[in-house]
Order: structure tokens, then C-alpha cells, then sequence
């Protein structure tokens, strides 16, 4: 196999295990912040990539998380926020992991060359659905199946890696190059590649839920306060967004059965929770445009008030 730069030893490598402590330290996490500017290279990649999963999800399509090893885990912590911090439902979100996602400290290498599941596994994949592939290296045979197998069902494919050139890349409709250096630990992709994966990852689902009007103002509308935390949360967002009282703000959360976005158009003024309803629907569950239309109905139906006594 052609050296590839996630197997290039780091040009401060030499000598490494014969420096001080704190010298180590601080080359790994010069490391850590070089790996999380390498994102930058990838923004306007990172922000088609996004649409295409928003339309997926508005569908009615899933999103498919799939990678091996150190990159999976990034995958998989990634999916599993999805839901408490935006709202998609779960059916909507699937993680395939090759070896399936740990439950204790082992985790087999040789598990990312096992591709015999993925075909069971992606057997429902449509056009309507975007499968994300994430590989360090580009060419783990577990992820090159999956994006083949992606791209044969007309599944939209989001490949993410950090060598040039990856054979990831020839599969996929969207191509994701973190050009992190070499890692410090020569080939420990946990590091550099995992910390630029995860934080690409991070803009990719932030920015789908942007799309989708789950986000207002830096605000998570579209959350699931199913704890004490974030009960709180939601009416603080209800009082910070209408300028309502936290007691309003409870009772319309509490009307709206915790919808966030309901409660506010409820606070702005919505007449009943099926007007709030529908003005969701009629703006595809932006609230901005709701919130707009709320207020200039509110405007339009407040009589107008003259001033009394006559001219001088």
C-alpha cells in the first residue's frame, strides 16, 4: 500500500519519546488545534453536503452514519445527539459501525474489512436518503462498500476523509478533504483525522438542522426537553425569543405538549394550537416566518386609535 499522510511520521516524531513530558503535551495538542483548522478548507463542501441531508430528512429519507473504528465512534456520537438536540426522530437517523458499536473497551481492528453485513444492512437505502461514509484513510473496505452500495441505490453519498485522492471519493457525490498533517502517533487517526472528523461532522449536522428551521437565533427550537435541564431550557428559549413571562412561557409549552416552536407562535399570539400548527407547516417549520406573520396579523387586526379633542 502507497504511503498515505495518515501513515506519514510527523516531522517532530523523531525523538519524541525522549522529550519532557511537557514538551510532548504541548506538540500533541499543537496537533489537536493544526487538525481543527484543517476544517476550514472544507466549508463550502460542508454546507452542500448539509442541504442535501436537510431534504433528506424533510422527505421523509434517513440519514445512514457509516464507518469503522475511530472514525465510527465520531460517526456515532454524532447521530446520537440528533435527536435530543434537534428533534429527528429516530427512525430518520442509522449508525452502522463495522463490528457494531462497542460495549465495553474492545474494540477488533479487523472488523473494518468485514463488508458481508453491509448488504442486509443498507438493503431499504432509496434516492430519498443520504448515506454518510467516513474513512481517515479513504479506503477501508468497509466504508467503500457502503458508499458503493449508496451510490447503486441512488442514495445521495457524503464522503469524509483526510488523504487526497481517497478512494472514498470516486463513490460520492459530496467529497469532504480534511488535510490534516500526519498524525504524531504515526497512523493514531483518533487524534488529528478524528478530531477534524468530528468537528466537520458537527458543522454538517448543525447546519442540516439550520436548514430545516430547528435552529433561531443560536437557539435549539426543535429540542427534545425530556429532563429537568432542558424543560428549563425551552422556556428560557420561549421568554428570550417572545419576550413573554416564564410563567406564559410554561403554560404554552405546556399547551403545545413541549413544542417549542408552537409555544412561541402560542406566546406571540396564535390563536389556538392548530393556527400555530399551520403556520409551521405553511413556512416548513421555520419559525422566523411564522413569528413574522403572527405579529403582522396582530398589527393588521389592532384597531387603529385616533387622538381625541379638535385641532388648534
Amino acid at each position: 500500500m502507497p504511503e498515505t499522510t495518515t501513515e506519514k511520521l510527523h516531522i517532530l516524531a523523531f525523538g519524541l519519546d525522549s522529550r519532557p513530558s511537557e514538551d510532548v503535551a504541548a506538540i500533541l495538542i499543537d496537533g489537536q488545534v493544526s487538525a481543527a483548522q484543517a476544517t476550514s478548507a472544507a466549508t463550502e463542501l460542508i454546507a452542500a453536503a448539509a442541504y442535501d441531508m436537510a431534504t433528506s430528512i424533510s422527505t421523509g429519507g434517513a440519514l445512514y452514519y457509516v464507518a469503522a473504528g475511530s472514525s465510527g465512534l465520531m460517526a456515532a456520537a454524532d447521530a446520537m445527539e440528533l435527536g435530543g438536540t434537534f428533534g429527528i426522530p429516530e427512525h430518520q437517523v442509522q449508525i452502522l459501525m463495522a463490528g457494531g458499536i462497542p460495549t465495553s473497551a474492545h474494540m477488533p481492528g479487523d472488523t473494518e474489512d468485514a463488508t458481508a453485513s453491509l448488504a442486509a444492512d443498507l438493503a431499504t437505502l432509496s434516492k430519498n436518503d443520504t448515506i454518510i461514509v467516513i474513512s481517515a484513510s479513504g479506503s477501508t473496505p468497509y466504508t467503500l462498500e457502503a458508499a458503493r452500495l449508496g451510490k447503486q441505490a441512488g442514495a445521495t453519498v457524503i464522503a469524509m476523509a483526510n488523504n487526497p485522492n481517497a478512494p472514498l471519493f470516486a463513490l460520492s457525490k459530496h467529497t469532504i478533504y480534511l488535510p490534516t498533517a500526519p498524525e504524531v502517533v504515526s497512523g493514531s487517526t483518533r487524534m488529528g483525522a478524528g478530531t477534524a472528523q468530528k468537528i466537520a461532522l458537527n458543522a454538517l449536522s448543525t447546519l442540516m438542522a439550520l436548514n430545516l428551521g430547528h435552529i433561531y437565533d443560536g437557539m435549539m427550537v426543535n429540542l427534545r426537553a425530556d429532563n429537568i435541564k432542558l424543560r428549563d431550557r425551552a422556556v428560557r428559549m420561549v421568554t428570550t425569543i417572545t419576550g413573554t413571562s416564564d410563567e406564559v412561557a410554561a403554560g404554552t409549552l405546556k399547551s403545545a405538549d413541549g413544542n417549542v416552536k408552537t409555544a412561541c407562535l402560542l406566546a406571540a399570539g396564535a390563536n389556538s394550537i392548530e393556527h400555530a400548527i399551520s403556520l409551521l407547516e405553511n413556512t416548513r417549520g421555520h419559525l422566523r416566518p411564522a413569528l413574522e406573520q403572527i405579529r403582522a396579523e396582530t398589527r393588521k387586526n389592532k384597531p387603529f386609535l385616533q387622538t381625541e379633542g379638535k385641532a388648534s
